[in-house]
């Protein structure tokens, strides 16, 4: 599906190398094909010499050379590289953006009608090629392109198809949960520490413990409360934990958590 393709990042940053490494990792596609322009050289140079790419003296150059782009840089940046992109696209390449909280209409703005354009919200597990992607599509994104959109973040985790309404909110639940999640994780480490647990040992603990119950969630399908009930004894320390965790309102928490970041993407994307 990729085998073919040329594909060209604007922005060689954490989320761009881990989208090479994916790739690279997967054997979709050689290193020949996959090209890099960003404003820092020293990045640029750093990914030639780990990953072979091509690199690229300017937005034009990488533009001219690619059948999908994508655009991996900050959302305060889009603006001027998306006028600059604008006049490099007669071949009408697929273009992905992967900048949190800005929607379709402002890509299409920048970068004219009848460019193929696909929003992106992929996590920073990307980097262990373990990432949750969203993909909302724009309305000249032809099937066989969302195909190849699907299959290039398949290559660093999971990826799914969203409608772009829903965009905000996949932000603030697995754009941003991976923060949350560590919060998890740190204040647990924390807690084995107050018990007494030498800190490696605890950390080793609970990042096991996290691992090991994502795997079981995904490999049996159960509902979350299921699992949590067959693992609580009635009057057991279980259930006395999780007492503690109810009244200190963590579902509510949590919850909350996820509408605060979902109304903070909604403000980015009007501003």
């Amino acid at each position: 599906m990729l085998e073919d393709s040329h594909i060209g990042f604007i922005g060689g940053g954490n989320m761009g190398e881990a989208l090479i490494k994916g790739l690279l990792n997967a054997s979709l596609l050689t290193s020949d094909r996959l090209h890099v322009f960003d404003v820092v050289a020293s990045r640029m140079e750093y990914l030639a010499g780990k990953y072979q790419v091509q690199t690229a003296t300017n937005i034009g150059q990488l533009a001219g050379s690619c059948h999908m782009i994508v655009l991996a840089v900050k959302p305060q940046n889009m603006a001027s590289v998306l006028a600059e992109l604008k006049l490099h696209l007669s071949h009408k390449p697929v273009v992905l953006s992967i900048a949190a909280g800005v929607p379709l209409s402002t890509l299409t703005s920048g970068l004219g009608e009848g460019i193929p354009i696909i929003r992106v919200m992929p996590n920073t597990p990307a980097i262990v090629l373990e990432a949750a992607s969203a993909l909302a599509r724009g309305p000249h994104v032809t099937d066989g392109q969302m195909l190849e959109g699907l299959a290039l973040f398949r290559a660093v985790g999971k990826a799914v198809e969203v409608e772009e309404k829903w965009m905000d909110a996949v932000t603030g639940l697995s754009g941003s949960g991976p923060a949350y999640l560590l919060l998890v994780m740190e204040s647990l480490i924390d807690g084995g520490v107050l018990m007494g647990l030498p800190r490696q040992v605890a950390r080793d603990l609970v990042v096991q413990t996290m691992l090991g119950t994502a795997k079981m969630v995904q490999e049996t399908g159960n509902h979350p409360a299921e699992l949590k009930d067959l693992i609580t004894s009635p009057g057991g320390t279980t259930i006395c934990g999780l007492q503690a965790l109810e009244a200190g309102s963590i579902r509510g928490s949590l919850i909350r958590a996820v509408e605060a970041a979902t109304l903070r993407s909604r403000e980015l994307g009007k501003e």
